[in-house]
């Protein structure tokens, strides 16, 4: 009987990715004729009414980034849902989020695999002991629509607002010759090095560290869990975490940036150290807000729960915001914070 029921699951695991294989493949044939489609149209709408209006240069985008925004996103959003990284419902939203930051600037792009890639292999890190304190756990994180919208929505706003008022291009930060394209592109990598911050704080720093986090607030002890708990170990990673989208995005401008551009710009290496400080902030701020807004109890079986009960001993916060708000309020504020410092400085 056991035999038969382990056959029967082989060929239902084969099957589902006999399906998904055939959705990719199907996909990526749509693509290319999807983006060619898009190239005209985007052409003929230049052409036609952008001229009538008196622009000289009419803002056409290659038919190369076209397909490239088209055809990238589709092996993500697969890789991700045969991972369990995400559900079908955050798959699916990928897929606009990653269209849109590559169509407006191939650094976005980078920023978004970084994040991506990287928070999908930390979640899968040691699971077995992060099962022990969390109610809410899920094998891989399975995000699903709502979690990538409150992930990457500051950062798809900033980029749409990019690609409709600079264009489809890499520009080097320099916010006294081109502001406005370096406000936006330090909001993305702002926003971006926020979530990569967060998440690898606390998908590493709860199991790497030895004693028990302190709470923001207080600076008292709580248990492993705790929303606004902090520790040494995880405000390092987070840093860690914001400095590895910093680099990306530096390489990624070397790489793709006008050459002429980058000689009259100033020096871009700090992009690197902003993504550091961006993720540092970001989970100071995503601790802050989780230490008062959203609630902490521990339950009788030791595990962190965001609910109040009879059950549930009271740890810290109130029931206001959820995880899922939190991080979006995290990353809107640094979107925002980080264009102000960097032009500062």
């Amino acid at each position: 009987m056991s035999d038969k029921t382990e056959e029967k699951s082989v060929m239902k695991e084969k099957m589902v990715l006999k399906n998904n294989h055939i959705l990719t493949v199907l996909f990526i044939t749509l693509a290319i004729p999807l983006s060619m489609s898009m190239w005209i149209i985007n052409l003929l709408y230049s052409k036609l009414i952008l001229n009538t209006q008196g622009l000289d240069e009419p803002i056409v985008i290659s038919p190369a980034r076209w397909l490239a925004s088209c055809l990238i996103p589709i092996p993500i959003a697969v890789s991700g849902y045969r991972k369990k990284s995400l559900n079908m419902s955050g798959a699916l939203l990928g897929l606009v989020v990653a269209f849109v930051l590559i169509l407006a600037n191939y650094c976005f792009l980078a920023d978004l695999l970084i994040f991506f890639l990287s928070s999908s292999k930390v979640t899968h890190f040691r699971p077995h002991i992060k099962r022990k304190f969390e109610e809410d756990f899920k094998e891989g994180g399975q995000r699903n629509w709502i979690q990538v919208l409150c992930n990457g929505g500051m950062a798809t706003q900033l980029g749409l607002l990019y690609l409709l008022d600079v264009g489809a291009s890499e520009r080097p930060i320099d916010f006294v010759n081109d502001y406005r394209a370096s406000w936006l592109s330090i909001g993305v990598l702002g926003a971006f090095a926020c979530c990569n911050g967060d998440t690898w704080a606390s998908e590493l720093g709860t199991v790497l560290s030895i004693s028990d986090p302190v709470l923001i607030t207080t600076w008292k002890k709580v248990p492993k869990g705790t929303n606004g708990g902090v520790t040494l170990i995880g405000t390092i990673i987070s840093t860690v975490g914001g400095l590895v989208i910093g680099l990306s995005h530096y390489l990624t401008m070397l790489y793709f940036t006008d050459r002429d551009l980058l000689m009259y710009a100033p020096p871009q290496w700090p992009i690197i150290l902003y993504g550091g400080l961006a993720g540092f902030l970001g989970s100071l701020i995503d601790s802050i807000l989780g230490a008062t807004l959203q609630y902490s109890g521990i339950d009788n079986d030791g595990k962190i729960v965001s609910h109040s009960s009879l059950t549930v001993k009271h740890i810290s916060g109130r029931n206001i915001l959820d995880n899922h708000s939190v991080n979006l309020l995290s990353t809107i504020i640094i979107g925002l914070l980080m264009p102000t410092i960097v032009k500062n400085l």
